[in-house]
C-alpha cells in the first residue's frame, strides 16, 4: 500500500455510487467495490449514507446532496475537464478527472478538421451541391508545423497521430520541460508554424489566453484550432483576425456556447465550427468507465487516484 492508504484501511466494501446501468456493470468487476444506483437530480438510496465515492452527472449538484452523503472521500468525473467543479467539492474530499479517455477522438477530430481545411473539402462539397465538376489544387499537411499548446494526454495522442502524415509538432506546456517548450516562449514560437492547437485546461491562466495580441503574433494564413474550452479565446479579437482573411480557424467550443442566433461565428469567413463534439463518438462511456474503475480501484487498495485535481487543475 501507499503512503496515504491510511483512508482506506480496514474498509471491507467501498460503496460507489453510479448514476447508469454501464456503470453498475464495469463497477461490479472491481475487486473490494459495491457500486449502488442512483438517479441523477433525484434522492439518493438509503445505501447514499456509507458511500465514499460519487459517480457524479455533468454539473456539480447543491448542497442538499452534499448533505446525504456524510462519508463522502472522493468525487471521480467522467469527463476530463473539471473547470465546472474546482471550488464547489466539500472540504476534504477528493476530485479526480477522467483523463485519459478522450484524447484519442479528440485528437482525430483535430486531424480530421486541419484535412478538411487543407483539402478544402468544404469547397469540394459546395461544388458538388451546386453540380459543377471544379478541379483546383489544395494544400496539404505533409509538411506543416504544428503548435501543440497542451503537453499533457490531448497533446501526446495528437502528436502521434500527426507525425505519420509527415507533420512537424512542437510541444508546449504551462513549464518546460525536456521535448516541451513553456508558455512563456510563445511569442517566439507562434511566427513559425502554419498552425496552433489548443488543448489546455480552463484555468485562471489559461481563460482569455489567446486575445489580439497572441493572434497577431501568428503567422500569415495559420489555422487556429481550439479543442479545449471557449474561453481560453478572446472571441471578439479571434473574429476580427478572420475577417480580415489573414487567419483560419476551426473550433469545437466557443464563447457563448452556443453561439446566439447572429452572433458573428455563425457567418464569419474561414471557420470550421462543431458543436462541442470533439470527443462525442461511439464508445466514448465505455473508455470513460474503464478510466473510472481504474481509479477507483487504485482508491480501493489504498492508493490516490492518478488524476486527481491540484489547485485548479
Amino acid at each position: 500500500m501507499g503512503e496515504h492508504s491510511w483512508f482506506t484501511l480496514g474498509i471491507m466494501t467501498l460503496t460507489v455510487l453510479v448514476p447508469d446501468d454501464e456503470g453498475m456493470t464495469v463497477l461490479a468487476e472491481v475487486p473490494r467495490v459495491l457500486p449502488v444506483r442512483y438517479q441523477w437530480g433525484e434522492p439518493v438510496p438509503p445505501e447514499a449514507a456509507k458511500a465514499e465515492v460519487l459517480i457524479p452527472g455533468k454539473h456539480p449538484p447543491g448542497e442538499e446532496l452534499w448533505r446525504t452523503l456524510p462519508n463522502l472521500k472522493l468525487i471521480q468525473l467522467l469527463s476530463a475537464g473539471a473547470e465546472d467543479w474546482v471550488g464547489k467539492v466539500p472540504d476534504g474530499v477528493l476530485l479526480s478527472t477522467c483523463r485519459g479517455a478522450h484524447g484519442g477522438s479528440t485528437a482525430e477530430w483535430v486531424v480530421a478538421v486541419l484535412l478538411s481545411m487543407y483539402r478544402k473539402l468544404d469547397v469540394f462539397a459546395a461544388a458538388q451541391r451546386e453540380g459543377r465538376w471544379e478541379r483546383q489544387t489544395a494544400d496539404t499537411l505533409q509538411g506543416k508545423r504544428v503548435l501543440v499548446i497542451g503537453a499533457g494526454d490531448l497533446g501526446r495522442h495528437l502528436r502521434r497521430r500527426l507525425e505519420p502524415f509527415d507533420a512537424r509538432c512542437t510541444m508546449v506546456g504551462m513549464t518546460a520541460r525536456e521535448g516541451v517548450h513553456g508558455v512563456s516562449e510563445l511569442p517566439a514560437l507562434l511566427g513559425l508554424h502554419d498552425a496552433v492547437v489548443l488543448m489546455v485546461p480552463l484555468t485562471s491562466r489559461t481563460r482569455g489566453m489567446v486575445g489580439a495580441e497572441f493572434l497577431a503574433e501568428m503567422r500569415d494564413g495559420a489555422v487556429l484550432v481550439n479543442v479545449s474550452r471557449g474561453a481560453v479565446v478572446d472571441t471578439d479579437a479571434l473574429v476580427a483576425e478572420l475577417t480580415t482573411g489573414r487567419l483560419r480557424a476551426a473550433l469545437d467550443v466557443t464563447d457563448p456556447e452556443p453561439p446566439p442566433s447572429g452572433h458573428p461565428l455563425w457567418t464569419v469567413p474561414g471557420l470550421l465550427l462543431t458543436p462541442h463534439i470533439g470527443g462525442s463518438v461511439r464508445g466514448v462511456r465505455g473508455r470513460s468507465y474503464a478510466v473510472a474503475a481504474a481509479e477507483i480501484a487504485r482508491y480501493a487498495g489504498g492508493e490516490l487516484p492518478d488524476n486527481l485535481v491540484h489547485g485548479e487543475y
